[in-house]
């Protein structure tokens, strides 16, 4: 009886842990701007990105599958929540990555809660995501509005830019960054003299231009992005903006705006990023690789947190139970269990509001004298840690955050 009873003990062991060690199936999908403003900072590029960390994931461990399906959401919320609630509900999607366009990503986010789902934010850059909106069901993990207008407000005031006029993008992103901006503004004891609104896809910017002179402040901000950005620098510089002794701070900028603009135009100006593609060899190396699928185009910071955000995914997922791989929350909070390491972001963590923490990174774009050819772009003027980058997480009112 003592015999039977062992090996039937080591049988349950074996069973046990060949249930843990299970190779990791899942379907994910990538939901983005494919077509708009937004598809170069996005778009194929984040589905290329996931891509690879599929196929990186599925090359260490074989036997895993990692499907990826995609779509466009149009940069349109209803059209979005419909996509993901179809992938949700009938055809076996576990998690959604990137989502840029804030407003799409809010909806996403809150469906992801409701069906118990996972988002991966990259494109988005809302800090209500992690903020009083925060779920158990979402990581934000490339940048968010808080971390932009903290560092380039911070910096820019102290370089002397202290009163500020906005030209905001009137919708959820533009609205969080404008807010975000103007509170490290006033922390650094700058002002904000006024601000002007636009509609998403707008093409005559003159009249905003026009007001933003006529404030008289030392700093344009711009808290928009992607084709609306690239189109108002556009035009400032036909209007002289800087000629007449403004600053433009385009508080977010992607590696495929300064491309599409040119370093004429662009050179001198500063942004933040956590990810520039020729920061050293690996993240050549890793470029390179989505350049040549991705018709030669370097790859954006959101393209970057699609990659790592996969990856780590991944990774959590390896440490559950099989039968608890479904569920969101819980596979969240591995995700949150487990430090981040990865070739792109370097070491980090995941805090429980869901906001994912790295190094931030303050680049200045090169003068065309400097530059060595396409993409060869940005120097780096300095860093901060990811401790001090984002929101504390004791002021995002989030209540998963701990005591």
């Amino acid at each position: 009886m003592r015999v039977g009873v062992f090996g039937l003990a080591v049988a349950l062991a074996i069973a046990g842990s060949a249930v843990a060690q299970a190779q990791v199936k899942v379907k994910i999908g990538v939901l983005n701007d494919q077509s708009g403003i937004g598809a170069a900072l996005g778009g194929r590029g984040s589905v290329v990105a996931a891509q690879l960390a599929a196929e990186d994931y599925q090359k260490a461990n074989p036997g895993a599958v990692v499907e990826v399906v995609t779509a466009d959401h149009q940069n349109k919320p209803d059209i979005g929540a419909a996509i993901a609630r179809r992938w949700f509900d009938q055809e076996g999607v576990q998690a959604i990555f990137d989502v840029q366009t804030s407003s799409v990503a809010l909806a996403v986010h809150d469906l992801a809660r409701q069906g118990n789902k996972v988002l991966i934010a990259s494109g988005a850059g809302t800090a209500d995501l992690t903020g009083a909106r925060c779920t158990p069901n979402t990581v934000h993990w490339t940048y968010d509005t808080w971390a932009l207008g903290n560092a380039l407000g911070r910096a820019t005031v102290r370089a002397g830019g202290k009163s500020w006029f906005f030209i905001t993008a009137d919708y959820s992103f533009g609205h969080a960054l404008q807010r975000d901006t103007s509170a490290a503004v006033k922390r650094e004891g700058g002002t904000v003299v006024g601000q002007v609104l636009h509609p998403f896809a707008t093409t005559d910017y003159s009249s905003l231009i026009l007001q933003a002179q006529g404030s008289k402040a030392q700093v344009v901000g711009l808290a928009t992005s992607a084709g609306d950005l690239v189109n108002i620098i556009k035009q400032s510089a036909e209007f002289g903006v800087t000629q007449s002794g403004q600053q433009v701070a385009a508080l977010l900028m992607f590696i495929s705006d300064v491309h599409a603009l040119g370093l004429e135009v662009t050179q001198g100006m500063t942004l933040v990023s956590p990810f520039y593609w020729d920061q050293n060899p690996e993240t050549r190396a890793w470029s390179e690789r989505v350049a040549a699928k991705n018709g030669g185009q370097m790859p954006t910071m959101v393209h970057a947190g699609v990659y790592a955000g996969l990856q780590h995914y991944l990774k959590a997922l390896e440490t559950m139970p099989e039968a608890k791989r479904t569920d969101g929350a819980a596979s969240v909070q591995a995700m949150k269990t487990l430090p981040t390491e990865d070739i792109l972001f370097g070491k980090g963590s995941i805090r429980s509001d869901g906001r994912k923490l790295h190094d931030m990174h303050l680049f200045q774009i090169k003068k065309p004298s400097e530059s060595k050819g396409p993409y060869d772009y940005y120097k780096r003027l300095s860093t901060v840690s990811g401790q001090d980058a984002f929101r504390p997480l004791s002021e995002g009112g989030c209540t998963l955050a701990a005591n």
